[in-house]
């Protein structure tokens, strides 16, 4: 696939989205990950009682960074979670800062690498949109392209569900799929759409050089003009009775073959 290389192009770019409305972290090992980046923490409440394992380590560090620690009673935690498994802990941070998609194509530029993208479309389910941002931080993907209508946006079960991940993957959140998808395409990225209904297999498609991966909601895929702007539709083979995987597992196949042939 050649496709030119990406270039600026200031006449057409999909609006940036500023924040969202969730604003806790909640799990151990979420914070722990919160803690290790650079995004800011108003204060971390504290489980009274709760003053071993990595709580300690979480203590120890908003000490350096003089972040506010308060103790609070187990019942106000419980309320507060929407996990319902904040493990002891819950940070209070800001708005998500949603990035643009010119910072995930400067990130590749930067990095001196072909853009490795991952469009969702009509992810709804945070489970998966968590297990996601997972996958693609491992994996070396330099962002995640979500729409702001009809899907999950990130929240603290996200957060929880990404290990902590989402705070070190670039995701941009636009109004219009397809309009972004038109602005990839100008910027030198072939976009590839995952379709069971296609002929070709993921694994016989060249996935390296630069790309967008589009992966749709199980049970429904893509959407109708998503898959008619993608420039490459693969499937993914399936021997069984089942006739469809779960979006995180489909996504997880599909990028690390990308991971395999770049590699």
């Amino acid at each position: 696939m050649n496709k030119k290389p990406f270039k600026k192009n200031n006449d057409q770019k999909p609006e940036k989205e500023h924040k969202s409305y969730e604003d806790i972290v909640e799990g151990r090992n979420s914070i722990l990950e919160l803690l290790s980046s650079d995004r800011d923490i108003n204060k971390i409440l504290i489980q009274k009682g709760e003053k071993h394992g990595s709580i300690n380590k979480i203590i120890a560090i908003a000490k350096e960074r003089r972040i506010v620690i308060v103790e609070t009673e187990k019942s106000k935690l419980d309320i507060m979670s929407e996990t319902k498994n904040h493990q002891g802990v819950i940070a209070i941070v800001p708005p998500f800062n949603y990035c643009d998609v010119d910072d995930i194509l400067n990130l590749a530029k930067e990095k001196k690498e072909d853009p490795f993208i991952v469009m969702l479309d009509g992810i709804e389910d945070p489970h998966n949109l968590g297990s996601i941002i997972r996958t693609a931080e491992t994996a070396g993907v330099h962002g995640i392209i979500i729409p702001k209508r009809r899907a999950a946006s990130v929240n603290a079960t996200v957060s929880k569900t990404s290990a902590g991940a989402v705070e070190h993957v670039k995701i941009a959140r636009v109004n219009n799929l397809n309009e972004t998808i038109k602005y990839l395409k100008e910027q030198g990225l072939w976009v590839i759409g995952t379709d069971m209904q296609t002929k070709t297999e993921y694994y016989n498609q060249d996935l390296k050089g630069a790309i967008c991966l589009v992966i749709g909601s199980e049970g429904f895929g893509i959407s109708k003009l998503v898959k008619e702007n993608c420039d490459i539709l693969v499937k993914i083979p399936m021997k069984g009775k089942i006739t469809s995987l779960n979006a995180s597992v489909s996504a997880g196949i599909v990028i690390y073959e990308a991971v395999k042939q770049r590699n």
